[in-house]
C-alpha cells in the first residue's frame, strides 16, 4: 500500500515587493494535510489545472522532492530517510528523460542492468515490452531518431521494464494518436492489475482518468477532492 499522509507543500514565487511597495504574494498550497492511499493493482488518477501540484505531488512520492510535513509510506513504513533509487517505484516524466546516449533497447533495459540483471537477459526482456509496444523493429535505433510519439512509447516500456512496485505516471499517454493512446491505456491498465503496481496517473484528460483511474481526485488548493 502506498500512502501520503498529511503531506505539506507550499510554493511562492519568490518575487520580492515591486515599486509601489506591495507585499508579494502569500506562498500557495500545493499540498494542505494531503492524504492518499493507492493499494497495489490499483490506479488512482488525479486530475487538477495546470500548476496545481500534481507533478509535485509524484515528486514527493517519488521522493524527489521533500514535504514541508507528512510522510510517504509503503507498507506503513515511512521513506522519508528512503532514497529514490531505493523506494522501487518508477516516475516517468512528461518530458521523457530517454538516455541519448543509449539506442532504444538499452534505454529500456538500463534499470534492469542497473538492479543486477545481467545485460543480454535485461536485453532480451527489453525486446519483448518493445514489441508490445509496437517498437521491435526500433530496438537497435538511436532514441534521437524517434518521433515524439516513438520516445514517449520507449519511456512507457522502461517504466514497466523493472516491474516496479509503484508506477507514477505524469501526462504518459499526452503525445500519442488516438488509437494508439487507447491501446497503451487498456494494456498499462492489464499490466498493472497483473503485476499487483499502485500506480498514479497524473492527467488532464478526464475521459483517460476514468478508463484506468479505479478512482479519481482533483488537486484544488493543495486538497484532494473525490471525483468518482
Amino acid at each position: 500500500m502506498l500512502e501520503a499522509v498529511g503531506l505539506c507543500k507550499r510554493w511562492c514565487d519568490g518575487t520580492a515587493a515591486d515599486a509601489t511597495g506591495r507585499p508579494p504574494a502569500a506562498p500557495r498550497w500545493l499540498a494542505h494535510d494531503l492524504n492518499l492511499r493507492v493499494a497495489p493493482g490499483e490506479t488512482v488518477a488525479l486530475l487538477g489545472a495546470s500548476g496545481s501540484g500534481k507533478s509535485t505531488l509524484l515528486k514527493m512520492l517519488a521522493g524527489l522532492e521533500a514535504p514541508e510535513a507528512g510522510q510517504v509510506r509503503w507498507a506503513g513504513q515511512d521513506l522519508a530517510h528512503t532514497p529514490p533509487e531505493r523506494r522501487g517505484f518508477a516516475l516517468m516524466f512528461q518530458d521523457f528523460a530517454l538516455f541519448p546516449h543509449l539506442n532504444v533497447q538499452d534505454n529500456v533495459a538500463f534499470g534492469l542492468v542497473e538492479h543486477g540483471v545481467p545485460k543480454a537477459q535485461a536485453r532480451a526482456q527489453a525486446r519483448t515490452l518493445l514489441a508490445g509496444f509496437g517498437l521491435a523493429e526500433r530496438a537497435l535505433s538511436p532514441v534521437t531518431q524517434l518521433s515524439g510519439g516513438e520516445q514517449q512509447r520507449v519511456a512507457l516500456a522502461r517504466a514497466l521494464a523493472s516491474r516496479p512496485r509503484a508506477l507514477l505516471l505524469d501526462e504518459p499517454f499526452s503525445a500519442l494518436d488516438a488509437d494508439l493512446r487507447q491501446h497503451l491505456r487498456t494494456e498499462f491498465a492489464q499490466r498493472i492489475t497483473e503485476a499487483g503496481m499502485a500506480c498514479v496517473l497524473v492527467t488532464h484528460d478526464e475521459a483517460e482518468a476514468r478508463a484506468m483511474g479505479q478512482r479519481g481526485h482533483r488537486l484544488v488548493d493543495g486538497v484532494l477532492h473525490s471525483v468518482w
